[in-house]
């Protein structure tokens, strides 16, 4: 496992990772470890305990030892070395002391008398992104200097893949923000690498597989995109939702969203196929080095016994890994656990059935979190506690299915409960599931709880924690959610995990809101534009852990590229209600096409906190859905 410091909930991101992690840099950093190994062993000098990360990064350096100047940190193991006192580097031998500190001149100057005799001293300045790539010079670990992240990209004569997302910094007060991309081929090398500005104010951006291709006069790839946004204020985090369509005249569609750009020790979520599927994990290196033959594992959820992959893929290489291939007899409602060893940022998964494929991701499993028997006993004004929603479509025409899913290295149970809801808030049925062990292989199809005259215009549910038979909770409550289209066999699937909502009272950190602490009270979902002409539409749902407004003032603001509001509507959703939207039923026609496939739809509601799931249909049986952000 990569010895590296990523994210948590409490602290958010490792600021000092991604600079280490960041491809321009690692080509520094691998040009320094090249320089200082010419002429003799390091010494490294870690006074903020980042030797770890940087030896996983730059397994390479000659190194000496490692020293410290905190005498309690003496004897700890980083990066491989025992942790000597500082007042021994001058008997090291090292021909380079290496400050493993950024802006550390200060630092310099204060071991220069125990330095060994002849030693060099070398900070990671040298590996410090070029000016054009710094959004804050004056604060270089500011974490808006790394505002970054990892798309899945593939344009192979079959498929392409359409990126879309939005300017959202121009409303933190950014001024001039720019893309900076570089992608990479399946084997690992660049394929090309370009810049441009950000449309103005808070306008949308469209990035498509066929236009980079015909740039930069590409073959068929499949790869990964790094992107790196700069000139950005508020968020930290390149969010987006990716398209995944067919170019082949074949009926394949699916989209997917990504916000989190942290490798994981785990992930969670990844569905064995039915019998006549295939499900192939994308694995993409996250990293400039190489990942070793069976680093990687996949394991049947709660087995305990991981498979190796027994593969060694290189920097930023791509490799499709056909789960059936290490679990043959597994199927569908099985699910698999994947053991990264934090190698990768979210993969993602393609299941193939009759000629159609569709692209999801898996999660993040945590392995921090412990049970929290503090929701056992939650305040009766927190209501129902943690909730998950999710839709059920339309159910003349589609099958919706929940399959709850494992989050956590130490969940060992999920005592849980399914609450149905009408679009005007009224409960029709609750169906308790039972505390479900760890390597559970159920997955509830609707159509098994409700009757067949219920929801024909669809409706939403939610999972909740039920501790009527014990069980254990943690508040990372997840699942996966399949949608299929009942004439065409069309499907799509998505999967996200709980939160409070919209309750006054609050339990540590939730409820959650788009932005600020909690309470929270608002909404700011971002829902694309359709895809090739086909409409766009989401599935609002307002999910209340207690009771709170009746009803939602919820506004739709139809925006265009450049971010110019064209039209808004308001709309209201019964709390416990839900509702689909699509903007054709909303906005005029002329708005809309001058809106444009980079405009998109801004929902916003300063009353209460929605939650929501985004697709495409092509209005004869293929569709996309995956859940949508904020920001």
């Amino acid at each position: 496992m990569l010895d590296i410091e990523t994210f948590d909930n409490l602290r958010g991101g490792n600021v000092v990772y991604k600079a280490l992690a960041h491809p321009v840099a690692a080509e520094a950093l691998a040009r320094l470890v090249d320089s200082l190994n010419e002429s003799g062993m390091t010494a490294i000098y870690d006074p903020d305990g980042i030797a770890g990360p940087l030896l996983a990064l730059s397994p390479t350096i000659d190194v000496a030892g490692i020293y410290v100047h905190d005498s309690l940190a003496v004897g700890q193991v980083r990066g491989g070395h025992i942790a000597r006192a500082l007042l021994e580097l001058p008997s090291s031998g090292a021909a380079h002391v290496l400050i493993a500190a950024f802006d550390a001149g200060r630092l310099t100057a204060r071991i220069t008398p125990f330095l060994p005799p002849g030693a060099q001293v070398i900070t990671l300045d040298p590996i410090k992104l070029p000016a054009n790539l710094v959004t804050n010079p004056s604060r270089y670990l500011d974490p808006v200097n790394f505002a970054t992240n990892f798309v899945f990209f593939r344009d192979d004569d079959h498929f392409a893949t359409r990126l879309t997302t939005v300017n959202y910094w121009a409303g933190y007060g950014a001024k001039e923000v720019k893309f900076f991309h570089r992608l990479f081929s399946q084997t690992g090398t660049v394929l090309a690498e370009w810049e441009i500005p950000a449309p103005p104010k808070a306008g949308g951006f469209v990035i498509d597989s066929r236009e980079v291709r015909a740039r930069f006069g590409l073959a068929a790839f499949t790869g990964q995109l790094f992107i790196h946004a700069v000139g950005v204020a508020g968020h930290d985090v390149v969010k987006y939702a990716l398209d995944t369509y067919a170019t082949n005249n074949s009926a394949s569609l699916s989209c997917t969203h990504d916000a989190n750009a942290w490798p994981s020790e785990r992930f969670a979520g990844l569905p064995a196929p039915l019998a006549d599927e295939r499900v192939v994990l994308w694995v993409q290196n996250s990293h400039a080095v190489t990942i070793p033959s069976g680093a990687l594992s996949l394991d049947r959820m709660g087995n305990e016994k991981p498979v190796p992959i027994d593969l060694e893929i290189p920097a930023f290489a791509t490799h499709p890994v056909d789960v059936a291939d290490y679990f043959p007899a597994l199927h569908w409602p099985a699910q698999i656990e994947l053991r990264a060893g934090r190698h990768l940022v979210r993969p993602r998964y393609e299941v193939t059935r009759q000629g159609r494929s569709r692209i999801a991701h898996i999660n993040v499993e945590r392995s921090d979190l412990k049970p929290d028997p503090g929701i056992k006993t939650l305040s009766p004004a927190l209501g129902r506690g943690f909730l998950l929603p999710f839709p059920i479509l339309p159910r003349q025409a589609y099958k919706t299915i929940v399959q709850p899913t494992p989050m956590a290295v130490s969940e060992m149970n999920m005592p849980l409960r399914i609450d149905v809801f009408d679009p005007e808030g009224k409960k029709i049925l609750e169906h308790y599931l039972g505390v479900l062990p760890r390597n559970h292989d159920i997955a509830v199809d609707m159509d098994e709880l409700l009757a067949t005259d219920l929801l024909p215009s669809g409706g939403h549910a939610e999972l909740v924690y039920d501790f009527r038979d014990g069980g254990d909770a943690n508040g990372w409550l997840h699942a996966l959610f399949r949608f299929e289209d009942r004439v065409s066999g069309h499907a799509a699937e998505s999967s996200f995990g709980a939160h409070m909502f919209n309750t006054i009272m609050t339990y540590k950190s939730e409820p959650q809101s788009y932005n600020g602490p909690p309470p929270g009270l608002s909404t700011r979902l971002f829902l694309k534009m359709g895809l090739g002409g086909w409409d766009s539409f989401c599935t609002l749902i307002y999910p209340a852990s207690a009771a709170w407004h009746p009803k939602s003032t919820t506004m739709l603001e139809l925006h265009d590229t450049d971010g110019v509001i064209l039209e808004t509507k308001t709309i209201n959703i019964a709390c416990s209600g839900s509702m689909a939207v699509y903007p054709t039923a909303h906005f005029s026609a002329a708005n809309i096409k001058a809106a444009g496939e980079a405009g998109y739809v801004l929902i916003r509601d300063v009353t209460c906190r929605l939650f929501g799931f985004h697709g495409v249909t092509d209005g004869e049986g293929r569709f996309s859905l995956d859940h949508m952000f904020g920001f």
